[in-house]
């Protein structure tokens, strides 16, 4: 498994209370498979995602990523972690305004102290591989809603990430340019070899999911029919 959360509880405070946000969650994801998360909001979705990525330590359980243990590491080695082997498909794409489509990708291999030069070839191949072969100079400006949530995608691909996030994909697209994303997201999954998790509230566009899991009141429970 590339990604393993094995009986994961959070709680946050409330009031004189906690509310548990995740319940005791324990969820398996093979490389190059694609698990759906849906639910109502509220339900924790946004939470699980959280911490499947070592951004909120659980109060109990473990996440391992690629075969790492993530407990009891520290913000340093969880950063690296993340930079490295996890990838992060954010609910709004957040493009710098001022950086191409494939300065945008090759900034992240900046980030990881490699050289942004070297890497546009890699920057240029996973353009063309989500259809913006002939956008790679274009700004945000100039792409369409749809475009820059396929350079969303890449760019969390750029250094080749074990492990797939992905947070409401479809919430600013229509019906046909969500489809067109979802499909991208689960080609992908398999062409790059992610263990991805999708979350989201649409069921409409999950054929292509491998697992379609459901989330409530903090309780995963998979798996449930796709639609």
């Amino acid at each position: 498994m590339s990604l393993e959360l094995n009986d994961v509880t959070l709680t946050y405070p409330d009031g004189d209370g906690r509310l548990t946000a995740l319940d005791r969650v324990a969820l398996e994801v093979p490389a190059g498979t694609l698990t759906a998360v849906v639910g109502p909001s509220g339900s924790g979705k946004s939470s699980l995602l959280a911490v499947a990525a070592t951004l909120i330590r659980p109060d109990s359980g473990t996440v391992v990523v690629d075969g790492t243990a993530t407990r009891g590491l520290g913000a340093r080695r969880l950063a690296e972690l993340r930079r490295r082997r996890i990838g992060i498909v954010f609910q709004q794409a957040n493009l710098p305004a001022s950086l191409t489509a494939a300065e945008q990708l090759q900034v992240m291999a900046q980030i990881d102290g490699r050289s942004p030069r070297r890497a546009r070839p890699r920057a240029l191949e996973l353009l063309e591989a989500v259809g913006l072969s002939g956008q790679a100079d274009r700004r945000p400006h100039q792409l369409s809603g749809g475009q820059r949530q396929r350079v969303n995608i890449a760019r969390a691909l750029m250094n080749q990430p074990n492990v797939l996030l992905v947070d409401e994909p479809t919430s600013a697209l229509d019906h046909e340019r969500g489809a067109a994303v979802i499909d991208l997201i689960a080609r992908m999954t398999r062409e790059e070899g992610t263990a991805t998790v999708l979350v989201t509230h649409d069921r409409a566009h999950l054929g292509e999911a491998d697992r379609v899991a459901e989330m409530a009141d903090g309780r995963l429970r998979l798996p449930v029919p796709a639609e």
